[in-house]
């Protein structure tokens, strides 16, 4: 049916919608069929035509919050923690990689078999890497994160028990006074999501540079903001731009906060080059298993893009980062804020840090769901001089 649309690059989406409606009611004419069936169908040939086919319906879904495609034939879904394989799957090969070109054309990204990684996103902010072979030995692999149509709250995550309300005041506070915040979690943990409900707390007054390889942050709530996204090579292996050109960019356009989506590799130095040169209330995130973990990770990647001893690389995370937040997706599938670390300048060869506060189990409830408290105490904070500046701490509690 869909082949009697003709000139579907010169239809408006109404006009499809009305071409459809009457392809289907004359095939209703010859072959009676119910309405459930006859909108099902008015759904899917719309999706072939300007959605993205059998993905259109999971994209839709609110309840689904990823979808991982292996080859056109296995189409897998992440609904409440939980994988789910569905018995969708496209007619072709051909099709899905039709598909997939649609995807990343949105974002103006490219792929192919010369350069077959990319990551892309959606119009609605969704997140898209792409794999194709020879990489992929079984196919095109696709994997969509998709995000909440309704931004979450911090409000969201304490009313979730994601985190306590002594927290998040207390992160509150710090990301308005200007404490350089780093968030760290392994894949899926929500640090994404997290560092965009921290950048909610920035004043609306200050200028912010936002940086990340597929945009994804969303600041409302600042008018005086600037997106850049890096780029990839060309067909030819030229005119990339990278997450570390973009630093070094953003320092020349005199920004008040940096917020860089995610660091991985060399561009850490230049990150912690900006951390250190004036420009508090920074905010970055990165994998990693622990606080510890991540101060480790952060030393291999400056150690990717410069020569300098080890010493020196401490003693630049040490004066850079003030907090470390990190989280984590627990056994019964939560994600939720398990440490807040102060980390506390450089001393006797190592980078100095202590908790704040730690997320306790207690055990689980009726339902399986981890039950727990928060131990420890904001007044642990050694650095208030931030605090004090900011007039959130008056000066004789330091």
């Amino acid at each position: 049916m869909v082949e009697n649309l003709g000139d579907r690059e010169e239809l408006s989406d109404e006009e499809i919608y009305d071409q459809i409606d009457r392809i289907i009611l004359g095939e209703a004419l010859n072959t009676p069929m119910p309405l459930a069936k006859m909108e099902a169908l008015r759904r899917n040939m719309f999706a072939s035509v300007r959605g993205f086919d059998v993905l259109q319906e999971l994209l839709e879904d609110s309840s689904i919050t990823e979808i991982m495609v292996n080859g056109y034939r296995k189409i897998y879904i992440e609904r409440d923690g939980r994988i789910i394989k569905t018995d969708k799957m496209f007619t072709s090969k051909e099709r899905f990689e039709d598909v997939i070109q649609q995807m990343v054309s949105l974002a103006n990204r490219r792929v192919n078999e010369a350069s077959p990684i990319v990551d892309s996103r959606l119009p609605d902010g969704s997140r898209v890497n792409v794999v194709l072979a020879p990489i992929a030995i079984n196919g095109p692999i696709v994997t969509i994160r998709k995000f909440a149509k309704k931004p979450i709250t911090m409000d969201k995550l304490i009313e979730w028990g994601s985190v306590s309300r002594e927290v998040a005041e207390f992160l509150r506070d710090l990301v308005v006074a200007g404490y350089n915040i780093f968030v760290s979690g392994g894949t899926g943990s929500g640090k994404t999501t997290f560092l965009n409900i921290l950048s909610e707390f920035i004043p609306p007054e200050e200028r912010v540079i936002t940086i990340e390889d597929s945009a994804e942050l969303q600041l409302t709530h600042i008018d005086n903001i600037v997106s850049l996204e890096a780029r990839n090579n060309n067909a030819e292996g030229e005119n990339g731009i990278t997450i570390r050109d973009l630093i070094k960019t953003a320092l020349r356009a005199r920004p008040d906060r940096i917020i860089v989506g995610e660091v991985r590799g060399e561009e850490a130095f230049d990150l912690l080059q900006a951390f250190n040169t004036g420009h508090d209330g920074s905010l970055s995130t990165g994998h990693a298993n622990s606080p510890k973990d991540m101060i480790s990770r952060l030393e291999t990647m400056v150690l990717m893009g410069v020569d300098m001893p080890v010493a020196a690389i401490r003693s630049q995370i040490g004066a850079a980062i003030d907090i470390i937040v990190h989280l984590g997706r627990l056994r019964d599938r939560t994600r939720r804020v398990v440490s807040v670390t102060e980390v506390d300048g450089y001393g006797n060869g190592e980078v100095k840090y202590h908790e704040i506060f730690r997320f306790k189990e207690e055990g689980e409830d009726a339902f399986g769901r981890i039950i727990g408290c928060f131990e420890g105490d904001s007044g642990s904070l050694l650095n208030r001089t931030k605090l004090i500046n900011a007039g959130i701490l008056k000066g004789d509690t330091a």
